[in-house]
């Protein structure tokens, strides 16, 4: 039978701090940006306070990631917990927690991979500086990630420091963005995008200092796109599109520094961010040892002019919060080759297959896939299953296409899709639910917050099992 996958391939699972911990207030944790957003909509979903739970239910659910035969866990730490206001003291219940996790995973077999910031800033930083808007912020993120290096970097060897940089910038509430006239909320994104780009740099520099042999990279959201026509000036729309959403992250990560495009599309919008001469020696020593992706779906883009109305540059939301149309660039397009699933991301496999290439030939860095998955409304039946053949089908998929890409020469460490359990969807609650392990609460009925093994489950299990073979 032909080996699809390396040996020591990390076939695991992901999930994220505020999407299933619970306990958001419990053991001296801080209110994170993440818990304050999903206050706003208590009213209509499911929020962080309980989530998944797993603040009480950790040993029970990683015996499931042992029983699923894990081979790695990715998920992230929550900095309000380490650190309830951001800058202050040191919460040691929150560093007992992780080691705990940490020592957990180990003990049966599990490799942790830890990301540092997921989506969920202190809010107290917002409070005192707007959060990512000052250079502050960044040097308090740096503080956070040494004091994780030093409390975990003994066992902790794969390192994530934010979670779709190049995503959550485009997410105003993410990032505490409430101004109503477009350029000032660019002109402040662009600032608050430096300083995370600076944030990154200090914690890469910080971890090869302070982790014995430890390899840290960024976790970006990936986009591949597709021009709606052969034309050539569609062809470059799509281009520009990835260049945009997510080329230039990787380029700012790998060379520090903004890549021409990029700064041309600052000056042509004015701006440019405050960036201290005497930052360009930390950008530049930050050499990242991976690159970390979630991909869940292809892009199409047309060519769209600028006019009076819309000088170049400027950009519009008119779907969603990430997919902007950029006047003289792109104009986001439905792609009518592809199917979708019922929340709207168009499915394509081979979508991947093209970005793990495009990735690997630029940068010739080793990749993990650190999300992945199908996102929708699982039944349970009345005799407690879960037959989630769709989800089955549509990870099959994916990892035919990562097999597809090590054919191509694409040097992969490993698979981990999005997620391990049900979890708090930032905009569905629990109604929209990846897991392979069902989580049996509804929005606003706890229920008994039982672990339920999918379909899926099963199946997968089957793969690690088989490290991938067909």
């Amino acid at each position: 039978m032909k080996e699809r996958f390396p040996e020591h391939f990390l076939w695991g699972a992901s999930s994220s701090a505020f999407q299933i911990e619970g306990g958001w207030d419990e053991d001296g944790k801080g209110m994170s940006v993440a818990d304050y957003n999903s206050f706003k909509h208590s009213d209509k979903q499911a929020d962080s306070k309980v989530a998944s739970d797993f603040y009480h239910h950790w040993r029970e659910d990683i015996a499931l990631m042992k029983e699923l035969g894990m081979k790695a866990y990715r998920f992230s730490l929550a900095w309000t917990r380490i650190i309830p206001d951001g800058d202050g003291e040191v919460n040691q219940h929150g560093i007992d927690f992780y080691n705990q996790v940490i020592d957990e995973l180990i003990s049966n077999g599990i490799q942790p991979l830890v990301t540092l910031y997921h989506f969920d800033l202190p809010y107290a930083l917002v409070e005192k500086y707007n959060g990512w808007e000052s250079r502050e912020c960044a040097f308090a993120f740096e503080r956070y990630a040494r004091i994780c290096f030093q409390a975990f970097g003994d066992r902790v060897k794969i390192w994530q420091v934010h979670n779709e940089q190049n995503l959550m910038i485009r997410v105003n509430n993410r990032m505490n963005i409430y101004v109503e006239d477009d350029y000032q909320a660019d002109k402040m994104r662009a600032q608050m995008d430096y300083h995370m780009f600076l944030a990154h740099a200090l914690a890469v520099n910080a971890c090869h200092e302070l982790v014995k042999d430890g390899k840290v990279g960024p976790a970006v959201s990936s986009t591949c796109t597709y021009p709606l026509t052969n034309q050539p000036m569609d062809v470059w729309a799509a281009r520009m599109n990835d260049n945009f959403k997510t080329n230039y992250c990787l380029e700012m990560h790998m060379n520090g520094e903004y890549p021409g495009y990029y700064m041309r599309y600052l000056k042509e919008r004015n701006i440019v961010p405050q960036m201290p001469k005497e930052d360009q020696e930390i950008l530049k020593k930050a050499k990242i040892d991976y690159i970390a992706l979630n991909y869940y779906r292809t892009l199409c883009a047309s060519y769209l002019p600028a006019d009076e109305k819309h000088p170049i540059g400027s950009r519009v939301f008119r779907g969603n919060e990430v997919d902007f149309d950029q006047y003289g660039y792109c104009r986001d397009e439905k792609n009518e080759n592809l199917k979708a699933s019922e929340y709207g991301a168009q499915i394509d496999p081979m979508g991947l297959r093209l970005v793990l290439n495009d990735y690997y030939r630029r940068y010739h860095l080793p990749m993990i896939v650190t999300e992945n998955g199908l996102g929708t409304a699982d039944v349970l039946t009345e005799d407690g299953h879960v037959h989630d053949d769709y989800r089955i089908a549509y990870i099959d998929a994916h990892i035919d296409a990562i097999s597809d890409a090590i054919e191509d020469g694409v040097e992969m460490m490993g698979y981990c899709p999005w997620s391990f359990m049900d979890l708090l969807s930032s905009h569905q609650g629990f109604k929209k639910r990846y897991g392979f392990v069902y989580v049996n609460r509804e929005d606003h009925d706890l229920k008994d917050l039982r672990r339920i093994k999918k379909d899926s489950f099963m199946w997968y299990q089957k793969v690690i099992k088989d490290n991938g073979a067909k």
